[in-house]
């Protein structure tokens, strides 16, 4: 078995799991790896395309890793299970293969903002839950990427949003920065909440959505000189995009406890 064949864990059902969450942030408790939240400027901007892209990155440098999308909202019923589409690409990317409930915990067939998908189920989004199935997504690897949902303030419940969750994973965060017009203020604005939390934005990747956006290259020039982080790369508009097209793109070398090149690959 070589480290790029899937790695099949069975586990129990995560309500039944009590992690102590109150004080200690998740991530604390684990030893060093690379573990990473990647947020973005908005929905629809790249962030599962990045995610997908930094799996495929590490499957191709000989480790165990696994992505987690902790709330999807937007699936439809397959062969007798949920599926969501950002869900299976991270699935797609990685190498260790863990129950849906665990990379997933909740799941929403309403393509709409998460606590509205929510109350459409009859369900309350809880964080114990999602820490615990963290721990176990990153007991069974070497490493994990973790995809938010939407942007970066998105309500999760009443009292409950992605920025807490965030917070309370306290992983250092990659940034997806949408490239179309209103982007340098969406992406410092994001920015902003992100250091509130104290949290730490590691590197961002300049993602394309429109096929010709007027000065492009100035925008980004206009980010570089703003975010005090590496410009990971930018992702072009591909015509067919995949997790291996977009890494192509990208340069995850210099980022915290990013692993090193496995002698077998």
């Amino acid at each position: 078995m070589s480290l790029n064949d899937p790695v099949v864990v069975g586990t129990a059902d995560v309500s039944e799991l009590e992690p102590a969450v109150e004080a200690v942030p998740v991530a604390a408790a684990l030893p060093s790896r690379f573990a990473c939240f990647v947020t973005g400027t908005d929905t629809e901007i790249g962030k599962t395309l990045t995610s997908s892209a930094l799996l495929h990155a590490l499957v191709q440098r000989g480790v165990r890793a696994c992505g987690m999308k902790p709330v999807a909202a937007g699936a439809e019923l397959r062969d007798g299970a949920l599926h969501n589409d950002d869900a299976d690409s991270l699935k797609a990317a990685g190498n260790v293969t863990l129950l849906p409930n665990i990379t997933t915990p909740y799941m929403f067939r309403e393509p709409a903002a998460p606590h509205i998908a929510a109350a459409l189920e009859g369900v309350t989004i809880d964080p114990v839950p999602i820490l615990a199935a963290y721990l176990e997504v990153a007991a069974a690897s070497d490493a994990v990427v973790v995809e938010g949902v939407g942007g970066f303030r998105v309500p999760l419940s009443a009292n409950f949003d992605t920025a807490d969750l965030a917070q309370q994973l306290d992983l250092p965060v990659i940034l997806v920065v949408g490239m179309r017009l209103g982007c340098i203020n969406q992406a410092l604005l994001t920015l902003e909440a992100i250091e509130a939390r104290g949290l730490t934005v590691i590197g961002w990747v300049a993602n394309t959505l429109e096929v010709e956006m007027r000065f492009i290259d100035e925008n980004i020039d206009a980010l570089i000189e703003r975010i005090p982080a590496p410009l990971l790369g930018k992702v072009p508009r591909l015509a067919q995009p995949s997790a291996a097209e977009a890494a192509s793109h990208l340069d995850f070398t210099g980022l915290p406890n990013w692993p090193m090149q496995h002698p077998d690959n």
